[in-house]
């Protein structure tokens, strides 16, 4: 099973601010995440696969913030 982490642990994962990831996941751009026990949950490998696509997309995503 993938590695979970958490919308705090994913913010740091791209260096941006939580408030940025948070508005990520409310545009649906983000990777995708679930509440797990009430918390926001991201698994690990659908973070990588979001920053690969970042990535061939010119990263546009990645220089976003709310």
């Amino acid at each position: 099973m993938d590695q979970l982490l958490t919308l705090e642990e994913f913010a740091a994962r791209v260096r941006r601010p939580v408030a940025t990831a948070q508005y990520w996941r409310a545009m649906g751009t983000g990777p995708r995440s679930a509440r797990i026990s009430g918390r926001v949950m991201y698994s690990e490998s659908d973070v990588e696969r979001w920053i690969d696509e970042q990535f061939a997309s010119g990263g546009s995503h990645l220089n976003e913030s709310a």
